[in-house]
């Protein structure tokens, strides 16, 4: 299915060939895409346009991808990154995440695979900016939590989400009182399908209770359902 209108993607790729084939195929999607071979080009296209997704590799010349999304991210924190490479370690995935990025594919990679995850990413996009314009700032236990600028802050921390973090503490509060499954999460904030549990959604869960738990081992605020899932509860008690 076509895009009702074009959205435009950045895509930030060195290698010629594999560029110039995503940038055929995308734009056959019907999407806009403008191309950047390297960090510093990618940053000045990002400084001179507005997109609605970047495809970003990490290793680039002059400027690599983790500084390219950290410096995208502080200027738009909700934009869409999908980071593209070939480095498999586990460090370099987390890295990406922490930075901002909202997905992650190693190469080579399945055309469909990606074009499927870029679908996903603007659907969440597109929820996401709704919700939070409905009610950008939301209290969370001792925090005020601004969805629109991810940043959050209490008489003792400040700090800012990164746009998955904010989704999925977003869906939380949406269904508070409500056990959410982790199917449930991973379908509606990571836009997977499956029929198995994975360690993701509990991984997020926990950064989520450092954050806004006074005590993450005991938490009050992101309860766990044994063989259920999560319930959030907005206790004011606990403020």
């Amino acid at each position: 299915m076509k895009p009702n209108h074009k959205h435009h993607i950045l895509l930030v790729e060195d290698e010629e060939s594999l560029a110039a084939g995503l940038e055929f195929n995308l734009i056959e999607e019907g999407y806009a895409v403008s191309r950047a071979g390297d960090g510093r080009e990618a940053l000045r296209k990002f400084a001179e346009n507005t997109f609605d997704l970047i495809i970003l590799d990490i290793m680039l010349p002059f400027v690599d991808g983790f500084d390219v999304a950290k410096e995208m991210r502080q200027t738009d924190p909700q934009l869409p990154i999908l980071m593209l490479t070939a480095r498999t370690q586990a460090e370099d995935r987390v890295r990406g995440l922490e930075l901002g990025a909202d997905d992650y594919l190693v190469k080579p990679f399945n055309l469909d695979e990606l074009l499927a995850r870029i679908k996903g990413m603007l659907r969440r996009k597109a929820w996401y900016r709704q919700i939070s314009s409905e009610a950008p700032e939301l209290q969370v236990g001792a925090c005020t939590v601004n969805f629109d600028t991810l940043h959050c802050f209490s008489d003792t921390a400040e700090f800012t989400l990164t746009p998955r973090e904010a989704m999925l503490l977003r869906y939380l509060v949406d269904h508070a009182g409500t056990i959410v499954s982790r199917k449930e999460l991973l379908e509606h904030v990571w836009d997977i399908h499956v029929d198995i549990d994975t360690r993701t959604v509990d991984n997020f869960i926990a950064r989520l209770r450092k954050y806004f738990e006074p005590d993450p081992k005991k938490p009050v605020f992101i309860k766990s359902v044994r063989s259920a899932g999560y319930v959030f509860t907005n206790d004011t008690e606990n403020r």
